[in-house]
């Protein structure tokens, strides 16, 4: 299917949405799926929106797959300001890292702070990208918590109780004997 480029002003865009078609949202995919509005490969930027075009990316269980920074410059590009950028990725203690072979990314719940004004330990990154989103909200680190790992419902609770707490379960031990899932943000631009 060729490329389309859109010139609608879409309000919300689904990336990478395979089979999570969202009603009221512009769904992409790489796939000619049904209920795909974009056929794109996000590993090729620019994606075919135009500029603050959007005012919420949802972006579930992709960035784990792709050459992820160029993307990232891309949303940031399409989205208003003011925007709101939902990802969803594997924490880097999942099991679902070594299991998915097209995984090529893993993530912490500082990764992200790279991408955002002042959130490296107070520090401003803005050598290392030309594109900064203004600050981050709603972390949360996930957990498995069907039958068998019912006892990470009390570790999820825990863990993200603040951001100390999630930085503390990733530094030690405990991070290896409950292994997450996976990671929410938000990054706002």
């Amino acid at each position: 299917m060729p490329l389309v480029r859109t010139k609608v002003n879409p309000t919300k865009i689904n990336l990478g949405c395979g089979m999570n078609i969202l009603k009221g949202w512009v769904n992409l995919d790489c796939a000619a799926l049904p209920g795909v509005d974009v056929v794109h490969d996000l590993n090729v930027v620019p994606l075919p929106f135009e500029d603050e075009c959007a005012d919420e990316i949802l972006c579930e269980d992709v960035l784990e797959h792709v050459d992820y920074i160029p993307l990232l410059r891309d949303c940031h590009r399409i989205l208003q300001p003011g925007g709101r950028m939902r990802i969803e990725v594997p924490h880097f203690t999942s099991s679902n890292n070594y299991v998915d072979p097209t995984h090529r990314n893993m993530f912490a719940t500082k990764t992200f702070n790279f991408f955002c004004a002042n959130t490296f330990e107070g520090k401003t990154r803005s050598y290392y990208f030309g594109f900064k989103f203004s600050k981050i909200t709603d972390k949360q680190i996930t957990f498995y918590t069907r039958k068998i790992y019912v006892y990470n419902k009390i570790a999820e609770w825990l863990v993200n109780r603040s951001d100390a707490m999630r930085l503390l379960y990733e530094a030690t031990g405990f991070s290896r004997l409950f292994p997450a899932e996976n990671i929410w943000v938000t990054l706002i631009k």
